[in-house]
């Protein structure tokens, strides 16, 4: 009888997992943001929820209830299956001083995807050491823009030049956590591909002469093998207290790249779409590269009964990024960050006082952007709040140890500021589901 419970809860979980994936595959990013336009796009938030609700903290962080893919040596500390997805709602709000304008986007956006369960044998456990793996999806980057420009060229005649891209850089990962004693080793490794189409699109106004319009557009694909390590070693402070210091990085990565250009006349047609009328240059299969730049993180979380307390640092080597051999308008960048989490309950809490067992969390984050337009530093910065809900009753929790946990992470912040033509506002809400099950253990009866 338990063995069939047992394999029932599997098929679901498998179904579940499925469905998921599938559901990931039809939500597409749409965010339209001129940023987005350089380098490999919009950089998305790489932490999960629960540390997105703590400013991004990620280095130092470990945690049972969910999977910190930031820093895979913390991998080796999960002690059940756990099945953690993440979405967010994006809201943007665009500013621009000269001229005087202002446009807002709201989108829904996949965050991520990922299974982990633990993998060390009893033997393995005896000696003090525990090991977990990880695998899962996630996006890299966006590139979702469309900028219009009119303008009028002395002599000539007014202008209209349409620029639109789209993309992005996506991930699956395998990761694995070792954990000896204090010390937590992993890394991960897995898939980075994406794409890259841009196009520049240029009509004439004109009264009395009939010009060709054109376009100039390139899209490319790439992809490639990446591999990233980290680390984590636990100072025990008393009975209660542990300082958790940990560090994480990669090294730059090539991917292999292929791009076709395409220059031509084209006129609109109805519905909106376009008709080519001639081509003037058109080359495909241009083999290439795109190098990814290396980062590295490194921080620390302080943790007791009811209190988690970190900062992290991090920075990316973007000035060491290529797109076929061709720098871009980006530089090398950093973010401090830091946050807490507050618990409330006690060993004696009474189980109906819920909000006892509601994790509450809050953080901040600043650093320079990543993109350096015109030679100006656009300052990165948010403050965020967060809970972390149980949806399992807490009798249950108590019993079984299994649970399905509510994360949310509100941020608030932007980039650019008063000395800046263009400045972006980001409003950020996070939702994420992670369940944890005994899935994986073997029962001792049947």
């Amino acid at each position: 009888m338990h063995s069939a419970n047992l394999i029932t809860a599997n098929k679901k979980m498998w179904i579940g997992l499925l469905s998921s994936m599938l559901f990931c595959t039809i939500v597409s990013a749409q965010e339209n943001s001129p940023y987005s336009r350089y380098g490999l796009g919009d950089l998305s938030p790489n932490q999960n929820i629960t540390a997105r609700g703590m400013g991004g903290i990620s280095a130092g962080y470990s945690d049972f209830q969910s999977i910190n893919f930031v820093n895979p040596a913390s991998l080796g500390k999960i002690t059940n299956t756990i099945f953690d997805i993440g979405t967010e709602v994006d809201i943007r709000t665009l500013k621009s001083l000269d001229p005087a304008k202002k446009f807002t986007a709201t989108n829904a956006i996949f965050s991520y995807l990922q299974l982990g369960f633990p993998v060390a044998s009893q033997k393995m456990i005896k000696k003090n050491k525990s090991w977990g793996v990880s695998f899962g999806l996630r996006p890299i980057s966006k590139i979702n823009y469309k900028i219009e420009k009119n303008e009028r060229l002395p002599g000539i005649d007014s202008i209209n030049t349409l620029y639109e891209g789209s993309g992005g850089l996506n991930q699956v990962f395998v990761g694995t956590g070792l954990k000896i004693k204090n010390l937590s080793l992993g890394f991960n490794v897995g898939y980075m591909f994406g794409n890259k189409n841009f196009s520049t699109r240029r009509s004439f106004i004109s009264d009395t002469i009939a010009y060709y319009k054109s376009n100039s557009a390139t899209q490319s694909h790439f992809g490639g093998v990446f591999v990233n390590g980290a680390l984590q070693y636990d100072i025990k402070i008393n009975e209660s207290s542990i300082l958790r210091i940990g560090a994480y990085g990669s090294l730059p990565q090539t991917l292999k790249a292929k791009r076709d250009d395409i220059r031509e006349t084209f006129t609109y047609i109805s519905g909106g779409g376009t008709f080519k009328i001639d081509s003037i240059y058109e080359q495909k299969d241009i083999k290439g590269t795109v190098e990814y730049p290396s980062n590295f993180g490194v921080g620390f979380t302080f943790t007791n009964k009811n209190w988690l307390i970190g900062m992290d640092y991090e920075t990316t080597q973007w000035n060491n990024y290529r797109f076929f051999n061709t720098a871009d308008e980006v530089q090398n960048s950093f973010t401090v960050k830091a946050g807490a989490q507050y618990y409330p309950a006690k060993e004696n809490t009474a189980s109906r006082k819920y909000f006892s067992f509601v994790k509450y969390r809050a953080g901040l984050f600043y650093g320079p952007d990543h993109i350096k337009v015109n030679n100006t530093n656009r300052p990165g910065y948010g403050f965020t709040v967060g809970t972390g809900m149980p949806l399992t009753s807490l009798q249950r929790l108590s019993y079984a140890g299994e649970y399905v946990l509510l994360n949310t992470a509100l941020e608030i912040g932007g980039r650019g500021n008063k000395n800046t033509n263009l400045q972006e506002g980001i409003v950020r809400f996070n939702v994420g589901l992670s369940m944890n099950a005994h899935w994986f253990r073997k029962p001792k009866y049947n």
